[in-house]
């Protein structure tokens, strides 16, 4: 490494991190610090300021033999690495849970602990992680720092802007190894393959009903606590989901986005279509008796005033 070569950082030249120009040492009580002369952030150690200083030069020492990506730090390509050898070496000790990172383990740990340190200083909200209490705040301020280049569409955090990418690339990266189907996101893999496991890991606290994503279980809260987070712009109607919202929205919008392949009628749900079609194709999905048992179950809940509607649209 060269050790009086210059960088351009924050629009002034400074001297790589060997140089005395870069390093304030400042002598405490009972400690040396080293300060960065570009963000003024103070270490312990002379090398985690070394290390820290790769941030600001984007110099990029370390790359990936596979893929060539480059990292400034090692450990950042020991971890990157580990995607490739699919490699996890750390394991949770309750659940058996392995991970590619030490620090995911860790904030996994919580689930098993219930721990939440980061709280949000508007309504107290608490957070396992703190990127989830930063993206939780965004809810607050209304940022969306992250911009689609290709339509300009915001959002509130990155990883969506990603997901959101995929859909110009028409990318699917991660597949089903049990029936090859193809996700553009690895969470939506992960929810999918619960299908055919049948497994239902989230519990609700309150009468122990059992949902395969967290986002199930998190609708479902609602059902208790009455919340409805979702509000119509124009009638001001609140809702449980903000697919209920959606779909609302088109009686004022009177969009109707899913068009007949055979006939091109159009319709404002995807259910209307499904039921249309069977117009087509002579379809009959419902067989008298369960007919008869959603009948019995409605009369019961409804009263008759809804099982006419009902019956007129089942059949």
């Amino acid at each position: 490494m060269e050790t009086n070569a210059t960088y351009l950082v924050a629009n002034q030249y400074v001297k790589e991190i060997c140089s005395n120009q870069v390093l304030k040492i400042q002598t405490g009580i009972d400690e040396k610090r080293f300060t960065s002369d570009v963000c003024k952030e103070e270490f312990v150690e002379k090398s985690h300021l070394n290390k820290h200083f790769l941030s600001h030069t984007k110099r990029k020492l370390y790359s990936c033999h596979i893929c060539r990506k480059e990292f400034c730090h090692k450990r950042s390509l020991i971890s990157h690495c580990r995607t490739h050898t699919n490699e996890k070496p750390y394991s949770c000790d309750v659940c058996f849970k392995q991970f590619s990172e030490k620090g995911n383990l860790k904030i996994h740990y919580r689930t098993h602990t219930n721990e939440k340190p980061y709280s949000c200083g508007v309504c107290s909200k608490e957070f396992s992680h703190k990127s989830h209490l930063n993206r939780h705040c965004r809810i607050h301020t209304h940022e969306k720092p992250y911009s689609c280049d290709v339509c300009c569409k915001d959002f509130s955090n990155k990883s969506n802007l990603n997901s959101h990418y995929r859909i110009h690339t028409n990318e699917k990266s991660y597949s089903c190894d049990v029936c090859h189907k193809q996700f553009s996101r690895k969470s939506i893999l992960n929810r999918h393959h619960r299908t055919h496991t049948n497994e239902k890991p989230y519990s609700c606290d309150v009468c122990q009903k059992e949902y395969s994503d967290k986002g199930g279980l998190n609708v479902h809260y609602r059902t208790h606590t009455k919340e409805k987070p979702y509000s119509c712009s124009v009638c001001h109607k609140e809702f449980l989901k903000k697919g209920n919202l959606n779909r609302h929205n088109r009686t004022h919008t009177k969009e109707k986005p899913y068009s007949c392949s055979v006939c091109h009628k159009e319709f404002s749900e995807k259910s209307y279509l499904n039921r249309h079609n069977r117009t087509h194709t002579n379809e009959k999905p419902y067989s008298k008796r369960s007919l008869l048992n959603s009948y019995e179950r409605r009369k019961n809940i409804l009263g008759m005033s809804a099982i006419k509607t009902f019956l007129k649209k089942a059949i």
